[in-house]
């Protein structure tokens, strides 16, 4: 069946996409679900059965695996009711075609699903059309995500759990025994562990036909990684459908930064070797499936390269499509101002609208230990603030997703908690340090905000749930691309924009998504420099030579496909190529004073 949509919604946070399926995937857009909080989900899961007068039992956390079990009831309850939405769409007759009129009119104009719509309705009326529309009309896909480092060790009566109970094991048995016939998109980094735990679900194996009820999508930000991934998996006999690029930096929610790789190398990397990832991969995949005695398929399975993080407008999205030739690209940031696709209460969607470029930073606030990209001002971050001036810093820990550091206890605990930083602070007050660097420190640890309730609670006050153990405190994770998005938009005008039917960026003077994430890896290497004490080591010295030398190659790439295009960015050219010399300048200021502190090193 034709693919719907050129772009996808990628997962937002842990509830600003928990049912973005139910409101897009009729339309044939995808939309990714988040699985890291169970509570959230079971309590949305009675909230749409009482909605829809359908039964309702709850999944207690005394009944045996309720994390998975919980996972796979919302999963298949947002199945069951998106496919009734959908079903009620093709069914002209009930609602006089307003619906089908909605999906067609969304699609690219030069969809060939449109066109053979608008040739079929040329000819007969529209109410008539149905069995073509059953047969024709896509569905978007409900897809799921799982952190691979939240995978916290789970405990029944004091004792340890075997690690099928972690968290996110629970979370893909969940996935893997639900109705879903979609995609897992696994992101931060690779884990051996739950990689062979996907062995024990048979959804994941091809058929002859090489059909998959269930496909395995990584998230990568280099090729290199995505071939390491991807030949560990097929060792396993899994093959991996979808390798989704995301910009290291200019993207939302957790920032994995790379050595200076931008966007735009490694999606060219990805073009010119796709073949060889395939073929590669695929050869170690049907060894696999024959050492196991399992059904081999007959063909190549079909592999999809898409990306995401950045993108702003019809000519980026046409751009990365046409040149490092995509199945989609991810729209994420923007959808946040979209009531009909993502759940955001009122007072963070306010803020959004507000948001420049300085309202949004790469914090420290996240109890991974990753840079996270924030919003100045969230209310999760003004309720820690209010804590620290009380003298009781840190959060109550009422969901412990994030309880992974044993520093000081045996049973792991979240360093955004109160109980780790009390101890924390403890031992800091202890080191009898000058007044600065004591203050220095202070800050580190009290910085860290307990996101996994805060990313959350936005779907609950939407859906008037009580929150009196979560408190209203919103933490947002938007990419630096909000600055330039700043009213609420419907899902057409959304769409309109995306295929540039209409313009709703409000700011005019935003740059390039390539030059934006250049100049935030300019910034992040300028931080990194500046955390150096004086001296340099052999190992800093390597990191910020490769650093630069891949930033450097990244520049006189752009300046190569600017230079040759002879037809995409013709009005803003100019203004890219003098960006991106502006930012070779401040690179090469940048390492002269790497230079410098290597001279000092090797002086002293």
């Amino acid at each position: 069946m034709k693919k719907a949509h050129s772009f996808h919604i990628p997962v937002m946070g842990i509830g600003f996409t928990i049912d973005s399926p139910l409101k897009v995937a009729q339309y044939g857009i995808d939309s990714v679900i988040s699985l890291v909080d169970d509570i959230l989900l079971e309590k949305l899961r009675k909230m749409y059965c009482e909605l829809h007068e359908m039964p309702y039992k709850e999944i207690t956390d005394k009944i045996e695996d309720f994390r998975a079990k919980r996972i796979t009831s919302y999963l298949n309850l947002i199945n069951t009711l998106t496919d009734k939405k959908f079903e009620e769409l093709k069914d002209t007759t009930i609602n006089k075609g307003n619906e089908l009129k909605k999906y067609m009119g969304m699609l690219p104009d030069g969809n060939s699903l449109k066109k053979e719509l608008k040739h079929l309705t040329d000819k007969i009326n529209i109410h008539d059309a149905g069995n073509w529309l059953k047969d024709h009309l896509p569905l978007g896909s409900i897809d799921v995500n799982i952190m691979t480092k939240v995978d916290k060790v789970n405990y029944s009566k004091g004792e340890k759990l075997p690690s099928e109970y972690n968290d996110a094991h629970a979370a893909l048995r969940g996935f893997a025994e639900s109705d879903l016939h979609s995609s897992v998109i696994l992101s931060a980094g690779m884990s051996p562990r739950l990689y062979g735990y996907m062995e024990k679900f048979k959804d994941f194996y091809p058929t002859k036909e090489g059909f998959l009820k269930k496909k395995i999508v990584l998230k990568v930000s280099d090729f290199r990684s995505a071939m390491i991934q991807g030949k560990f998996l097929a060792k396993k006999g899994l093959w991996v459908s979808e390798y989704r690029i995301e910009s290291g930096l200019n993207c939302g929610g957790h920032a994995f930064a790379t050595d200076g790789y931008l966007l735009g190398p490694v999606l060219q990397e990805f073009k010119e070797k796709r073949d060889e990832l395939i073929s590669s991969t695929f050869e170690v995949l049907v060894q696999a499936l024959q050492n196991k005695n399992t059904i081999v398929p007959e063909t190549t399975l079909p592999l999809k390269i898409t990306a995401q993080g950045g993108v702003g407008t019809a000519e980026e999205h046409q751009f990365l499509i046409d040149t490092y030739e995509l199945d989609s690209v991810g729209w994420g940031t923007p959808f946040l101002l979209v009531p009909e696709a993502t759940t955001v209460d009122d007072a963070t969607m306010e803020k959004l609208m507000a948001a420049k470029e300085n309202d949004l930073y790469l914090s420290n606030i996240s109890p991974l230990g990753v840079p996270f990209n924030s919003l100045r001002g969230n209310t999760k971050d003004v309720e820690k603030a209010a804590l620290i001036a009380k003298g009781r810093p840190g959060s109550s820990c009422p969901r412990k997703y994030v309880s992974l550091n044993h520093e000081f206890t045996e049973k792991d605990i979240c360093v955004a908690s109160r109980q780790y930083q009390h101890l924390k602070l403890k031992q800091l007050d202890e080191q009898g340090l000058p007044k600065d660097d004591y203050q220095q420190q202070f800050d580190k640890i009290v910085e860290k905000s307990c996101i996994c309730v805060g990313l959350g609670t936005s779907a609950l006050m939407v859906n008037n749930i009580d929150t009196r153990v979560e408190g209203e405190g919103v933490s947002v994770c938007p990419g630096p691309n909000m600055a330039y998005f700043s009213k609420l938009m419907g899902l057409k005008e959304m769409t309109d924009h995306i295929y540039g039917r209409t313009n709703v960026i409000t700011d005019c003077v935003r740059p390039n998504m390539f030059v934006k994430e250049l100049s935030i890896y300019i910034d992040y290497l300028k931080n990194k420099i500046g955390e150096v004490k004086e001296i340099v080591n052999k190992k800093q010295e390597n990191y910020f030579a490769t650093f630069v030398k891949n930033l450097n190659q990244g520049i006189t790439y752009y300046e190569s496909i600017f230079k040759s295009s002879t037809e995409a960015f013709m009005q803003t050219r100019n203004k890219v190529l003098e960006d991106l010399e502006q930012s070779r300048e401040k690179l090469r200021l940048l390492d002269l004073e790497i230079g410098k502190l290597v001279d000092f090193e090797k002086v002293v």
